[in-house]
C-alpha cells in the first residue's frame, strides 16, 4: 500500500523515544525525533536496568557499553534498620533465562549518551531539538504535527505515524484525548545523591537496598560514583520543611552518623502516580513509556517497562510499514497494557506499600516470609522472574 507521507515522527527524546528512533532508523524507517528541551536532561531520573532490558538492549549492541559505563549488581535486599536483619535476593537464581542475571546501576542519561551518539551515525534519523509539539491531528492516512519553534514560529508536519515517548505530561496524549486514569498517592519522596560510602559503614550492603527504619523508610541505591538516597518527611513535617538542607542531613545522620556533615550533591522531591491510560494506540498515534502509564518508582520498572514498550511496538510497527494491515498495532496495546497494569503498576504498587507499612510486627513477618523465598531455590526464582520483569514480557508475547 502506497504511503502518503515516508516517515515517522516520534515526540519525545528520552530513553523511550530515542530507542524508538533507533529501532525504526535500523529497520530503513526516516524518523523525525521532536524534544522540547534544549538540551539532554542531566537532573535525578531512573538509574536501574533489569535484566530482560539489557537482553533487548543487545539487539542495538548496547547493553556491552552500558554495563562497562555502570554498576553490576548481582543481590538486592530489604533491610531493617540498624540492626541490618536482611533478606538478599540474588539474581544467579535467574542464570538460565537471562544474558544478564544482574541489576545494573547506571544514570539515564549515560543511556541517551550512547542512544545520541548512535543515531548520529544514522542516516535516516533527524532530531530536532527546541521544538514544542502544540497540537495533533489525523487523516486516514496520515497525521500532522504542529510544533512551535523557539522563535514563535509554528509549522505543520506531517506523518505516517506518530509516537508519543513525550513523559508523564505528555502533550501527544492530551492532543488525542487520552488521559492518564488513576491516583496520586500521598506522599512525596525526597531523593538526594551522596558521595558518603555506605557500604563500609553498612554490613552486607547490597548496591540496591529497601529500608525500614523507626523513623519509616529510605532507600539506598549506589551507582559508580555516588548513592542515591530516597527520604520522605517526618510525621507532621511538611514537604517544604523536608526538603531544607538541615532536615536532609538530619534523615542521613540518622542512617548513619558521622559527627559531620554529608556532601549532598543534588535533592530533589517528586510524587508518586499509579496511572495509565485507557488505550495505546488513537488512530496513527501510539503512546509508550511514562505517557502512557505511570508507576511507583519503588523497584525501578517505569523505565524499563517503557523501554519494552518501544520494542515490542517497533517490532510491529516495522511489520506495518513493509505491508500488514495496521490492526497490528493494537496488539501492542493488548500485550502492553494488561502488563503494565498488572505486573508493572501492581508490582510497584506492592514494593511500594510494603515499604510504607510501620506496623513492627508486620514488617518483620513480611521479612520472615522475604527470607524464607529466598532460601527456596523454587520460590526464589519465581519471584526473581517476577520482579526482574521476564514473567511480563513472556506473558505479554503469549497475548494475541
Amino acid at each position: 500500500m502506497r504511503r502518503v507521507v515516508d516517515q515517522v515522527i516520534v515526540v519525545g527524546a528520552g530513553p523511550v523515544g530515542l530507542t524508538c528512533a533507533a529501532l525504526l532508523a535500523r529497520a530503513g524507517i526516516p524518523v523525525l525525533v521532536l524534544e522540547a528541551t534544549l538540551e539532554r536532561g542531566r537532573d535525578l531520573r531512573a538509574s536501574t536496568w533489569h535484566p530482560p532490558t539489557l537482553d533487548l538492549l543487545d539487539e542495538l549492541d548496547l547493553a556491552t557499553p552500558l554495563v562497562a559505563a555502570g554498576l553490576v549488581t548481582p543481590t538486592w535486599q530489604v533491610r531493617m534498620h540498624p540492626s541490618g536483619e536482611r533478606a538478599v535476593f540474588d539474581l544467579a537464581a535467574i542464570a538460565g533465562d537471562t544474558r544478564h542475571p544482574y541489576r545494573l546501576q547506571c544514570e539515564q542519561q549515560v543511556y541517551c549518551e550512547l542512544l545520541e551518539a548512535r543515531l548520529a551515525g544514522m542516516s535516516r534519523v533527524t532530531v530536532w531539538r527546541g521544538v514544542e509539539v502544540t497540537d495533533v491531528a489525523q487523516a486516514d492516512d496520515h497525521a500532522t504535527v504542529t510544533v512551535r519553534r523557539s522563535g514563535g514560529a509554528t509549522e505543520a508536519l506531517p506523518a505516517a505515524w506518530v509516537i508519543g515517548a513525550d513523559g508523564a505530561r505528555s502533550r501527544v496524549r492530551e492532543a488525542v484525548g487520552l488521559q492518564l486514569e488513576g491516583s496520586t498517592y500521598p506522599e512525596t519522596t525526597i531523593l538526594a545523591t551522596t558521595t558518603f560510602p555506605f557500604q563500609a559503614h553498612l554490613d552486607g550492603l547490597s548496591n540496591v537496598n529497601y529500608c525500614w527504619s523507626a523513623e519509616g523508610t529510605f532507600s539506598l541505591l549506589r551507582l559508580p560514583r555516588l548513592w542515591r538516597v530516597s527520604l520522605y518527611a517526618d510525621e507532621g513535617e511538611s514537604v517544604e520543611q523536608a526538603m531544607q538542607a538541615d532536615s536532609i542531613e538530619a534523615k542521613l545522620q540518622r542512617i548513619v552518623p558521622t559527627g559531620v556533615p554529608y556532601e549532598v550533591l543534588e535533592a530533589r522531591p517528586y510524587r508518586i502516580h499509579q496511572r495509565i491510560v485507557a488505550n495505546y494506540r488513537q488512530g496513527r498515534v501510539l503512546l509508550a513509556g511514562d505517557a502512557a502509564h505511570l508507576n511507583s518508582p519503588s523497584g525501578g520498572m517505569g523505565m524499563n517497562g517503557g523501554l519494552h514498550d518501544a520494542f515490542n511496538l517497533c517490532g510491529k510497527l516495522v511489520r506495518v510499514w513493509h505491508g500488514e494491515p495496521p490492526a497490528l498495532l493494537d496488539r501492542y496495546g493488548r500485550q502492553r497494557r494488561p502488563i503494565a497494569r498488572e505486573q508493572i503498576l501492581a508490582q510497584a504498587h506492592q514494593n511500594r506499600t510494603r515499604m510504607q507499612e510501620r506496623d513492627p510486627a508486620k514488617r518483620r513477618e513480611t521479612l520472615r516470609d522475604l527470607q524464607a523465598t529466598a532460601a527456596d531455590p523454587a520460590r526464589a526464582r519465581d519471584y526473581l522472574l517476577r520482579t526482574s520483569m521476564i514473567t511480563g514480557l513472556r506473558q505479554a508475547a503469549a497475548i494475541e
